[in-house]
């Protein structure tokens, strides 16, 4: 079993910053691939980056690339999505998701999620 817990979402105005990290415990191996994920009421649930635990080969989404940056911590053991030039279209509830196996960017089937994070960006 695999518990994510995330912080770090908020309020912040077009072109301004915000962090969001997730830490993970549990067997390692079911989290050797990190996501994050973002909902918006009335839509399906969107991938926005990836991180494999290992080797650090990273994934993301068109609508981020560039302005979003995945990370992980040395242990290893936390996720950050550090968001730069926000927009109000990235205003969703942004999900942390984990699973094991190998990194692929194409598998958005995730076996873990954290409780979300609500993200805002204010026009």
């Amino acid at each position: 079993q695999v518990q994510l817990v995330e912080s770090g979402g908020g309020l912040v105005q077009t072109g301004g910053s915000l962090r969001l990290s997730c830490a993970a415990s549990g067997r390692t191996l079911s989290y050797e691939n990190m996501g994050w994920f973002r909902q918006t009421p009335g839509k399906g649930r969107e991938f926005v980056a990836s991180i494999n635990r290992s080797d650090g080969r990273v994934a993301y989404a068109d609508s981020v690339r560039g302005r979003f940056t995945i990370s992980r911590s040395n242990s290893k053991d936390t996720v950050h999505l550090q968001m730069n030039s926000l927009k109000p279209a990235d205003t969703a509830v942004y999900y942390c998701a984990a699973r094991g196996g190998f990194f692929n960017p194409n598998n958005f089937e995730y076996t873990y999620w954290g409780q979300g994070t609500q993200v805002t960006v204010s026009s």
